[in-house]
């Protein structure tokens, strides 16, 4: 395994996190701490989670993911030999049944009592913001669309200071953003900096061959402004496996199961994959490892978040932490990109 540290902290954090949003509904409880033994003994220490999964969210099912890694944690005593993320869930019909205040008021403070007794800890390493509470162009949408009409205020500063309280309790060691664009960011930092309040240190956004728009400013605010990006989707919902293309995708692999998560099934996904997967066979590798080591090596790239619903799956994964693409190969992914630019945005 190879390791980083978390930007502006001394918290050491593999290059690769166990994502886990599939614990709890793809995956039963046995099968996640099965994924987390593997993961560990493979030099993995580092475990993403959120109030909200496993995913598709609903209301009997909410929480469950972090209640299968707090059984771990306590039946393991692994607590201080992992560093631990989750995410307050933004506002929403989608999160409706978890709570309808986003981050205002007390929400943030109810959240974490609730998971904390979820996870069975006393703190969680870096609690993130799972998406913002304004409207604005997340989840695979290209351009930015201003609603004159959104009754949203800007209350950056009194998020972070309910951050702030976590904080100095110890509940929070460190904070984080998630599918956030480039003027949110920036504002947290300025109202971060003006009333020494928590600084961001990570950004967890989408990030993939098929979808390279975090390359344009967000990309730049991430490396001059040392905000490490936790990439989530490498994988594209499993597209970039290759095996909805081959037709080798199980009845239970995600997109059978849930086919309206189509973010990364358009037309022109297939088409960029298919020369991607031709990319792999020439150099006799595997998609699934070509892909997750296009997004390992990357200067803003902190931690890499992998999902699995098998320890093969797993084990692939983890392994492409080995493999560093020659610049041929590099090369010859960027002329993709430049016929095929982020098809899934």
């Amino acid at each position: 395994m190879k390791y980083t540290t978390l930007p502006n902290t001394d918290i050491k954090v593999s290059k690769i996190c166990l994502g886990s949003m599939t614990w709890g509904n793809q995956n039963t409880e046995a099968e996640g701490h099965e994924q987390l033994d593997y993961a560990f003994d493979n030099g993995v220490n580092f475990i993403d989670t959120a109030e909200l999964y496993p995913v598709p969210a609903t209301a009997e099912t909410q929480g469950r993911t972090s209640e299968i890694i707090g059984n771990w944690l306590k039946n393991t005593g692994k607590r201080d030999k992992v560093v631990l993320a989750s995410k307050i869930a933004g506002p929403g019909d989608y999160t409706a049944h978890i709570r309808t205040s986003g981050f205002k008021g007390d929400s943030i403070k109810e959240a974490l009592d609730l998971e904390l007794k979820r996870l069975q800890t006393d703190y969680i390493d870096l609690y993130q913001l799972h998406w913002p509470e304004r409207t604005t162009n997340t989840f695979g949408v290209r351009d930015y669309n201003h609603n004159e009409k959104e009754r949203w205020e800007d209350n950056f500063k009194t998020v972070l200071e309910s951050l702030d309280k976590e904080v100095k309790n110890g509940r929070i060691r460190h904070v984080g953003i998630s599918n956030e664009k480039a003027w949110g960011t920036m504002r947290y930092l300025q109202e971060s900096e003006k009333n020494d309040l928590p600084r961001p240190i990570t950004i967890q956004n989408a990030y993939s061959l098929i979808n390279r728009a975090f390359e344009g400013d967000m990309a730049e605010i991430s490396i001059r402004e040392n905000i490490g990006l936790l990439v989530y989707s490498p994988m594209a919902f499993g597209v970039l496996s290759g095996k909805y293309i081959n037709n080798t995708a199980l009845e239970s692999s995600r997109l059978k199961l849930f086919p309206r998560f189509a973010r990364y099934s358009s037309e022109q996904c297939t088409e960029a994959t298919k020369h991607y997967l031709k990319l792999a066979k020439e150099n006799e590798i595997s998609l699934a490892q070509m892909s997750l080591a296009f997004v390992n090596n990357k200067e803003f790239v902190t931690s890499n978040i992998i999902g699995a619903t098998s320890k093969i799956q797993l084990k692939e994964n983890i392994d492409s932490i080995n493999l560093d693409l020659n610049n041929d190969i590099l090369s010859k992914i960027d002329e993709i990109h430049k016929n095929i630019p982020n098809p899934s945005n």
